[in-house]
């Protein structure tokens, strides 16, 4: 169920309206792929133009398309030809990367682009903004990207209200859902690439006399319909895109993935049915999901080096009585609260065949506490 909402005043007029768009997702929603309109809840940042570069011609209706600065027909015409032969035609735009492929393990798909990392980062990065998004994070070092919060605007019913308001105050006319999107890149075998999407979701619900952000489960179908639209920025044609994601989609044997098993002394760990190398990209998917910080990791040694702390739904919980319409709807902005993050090593081994997944302090030490354990937990929910 969606739930849009129009915010026309404190104490004035409020209408709530509700649209249902459907069940399960099926072979043709993953065809036409999900109604997306992104828009960042922070605001755009202006262009600046650093000195050293020519600032942008304000008017560009005269401006040849593709070609040089010459004017003539026949020159425009040599251009376009001479960018034809070298494949440059859309350089900068849609770059074609031959041989993509969708790999899945459960709920949890992830795009094999044969390409190097260095050269897929900056295109990740144009897809977000492409798509609406601002970027809250962005460590190349770690293979970390993160979009700040924003909401689908596709999700606010299209009625008689929104016809009549939305034109006029529509920065107030909201969904009651934010969503933001981690990728992940990771350096394979072969020196390509395996990008990973993850979502996180925070819905506002009604507590008392006012509202509150809770975090809803992560949308894997929103994860996939974003991976498919990134095959199409980089280069696969749409409807081969959706084929590769439909076959993705096609139901596999029901068989347990994961286990958590308790040793001597009640320290929990959690067994993975599959390689080291699977195990590593789906704990690392799953890490992403759940909402932890990964600082490091360690391929050769299975560990990851991460923070985890709970920060986003505080973020979201800060009071409004006092607070202006626009300061309501700027929930992204952090509270006064200061929650530790506390450090943990994720240990992965691979033992005959399958692979065990511990929860270590920050020394690599065994820990056995409500926090590693609910930590096991959390993990298992994605990878079961």
């Amino acid at each position: 169920m969606t739930l849009g909402r129009a915010r026309i005043g404190r104490g004035a007029l409020c209408a709530a309206l509700a649209a249902v768009l459907g069940a399960c997702s099926t072979a043709t929603e993953m065809l036409e792929g999900k109604k997306v309109d992104y828009k960042s809840a922070g605001q755009v940042p202006t262009l600046e133009i650093p000195p050293d570069l020519t600032a942008p011609t304000r008017d560009n209706r005269y401006v040849v398309p593709g070609g040089t600065s010459t004017a003539t027909l026949s020159s425009y015409q040599a251009d376009r030809a001479q960018l034809a032969k070298t494949g440059n035609a859309t350089s900068g735009v849609l770059p074609t990367i031959p041989n993509m492929q969708i790999e899945r393990a459960g709920t949890q798909r992830w795009l094999v682009v044969p390409m190097p990392p260095e050269k897929v980062w900056p295109l990740v990065r144009d897809f977000w903004q492409e798509n609406g998004f601002l970027i809250a994070v962005d460590v190349p070092e770690s293979g970390v990207m993160e979009t700040d919060w924003a909401e689908n605007r596709a999700k606010i019913p299209q009625d008689g209200i929104r016809a009549i308001l939305g034109k006029l105050i529509d920065q107030v006319y909201s969904t009651a859902e934010r969503d933001k999107f981690r990728s992940r890149l990771e350096r394979n075998a072969e020196n390509g690439t395996e990008v990973f999407i993850s979502h996180r979701g925070m819905i506002e619900v009604t507590r008392g006399s006012g509202t509150i952000w809770e975090p809803r489960p992560p949308d894997p179908e929103l994860e996939a319909d974003f991976l498919r639209r990134l095959m199409v920025r980089l280069g696969t044609q749409e409807e081969k895109a959706k084929q590769i994601m439909v076959a993705s989609n096609a139901p596999t044997a029901v068989q347990a993935r994961a286990a958590i098993q308790t040793g001597i002394g009640g320290f929990e760990t959690l067994e993975v049915f599959e390689s080291f190398d699977r195990a590593w990209r789906r704990v690392g998917l799953a890490l992403d999901r759940v909402g932890f910080t990964v600082e490091d990791r360690d391929r050769q040694k299975g560990q990851y080096f991460v923070r985890y702390a709970d920060t986003d739904a505080l973020d979201m919980q800060k009071k409004d009585e006092k607070e202006g319409i626009l300061s309501k709807l700027a929930f992204w902005k952090s509270s006064n609260t200061v929650t530790k993050a506390e450090q943990y090593r994720v240990q992965i081994r691979q033992f005959a065949g399958k692979c065990v997944v511990q929860v270590l302090n920050k020394d690599g030490a065994q820990a056995n506490t409500q926090t590693t354990r609910r930590i096991v937990g959390l993990l298992f929910e994605q990878l079961k």
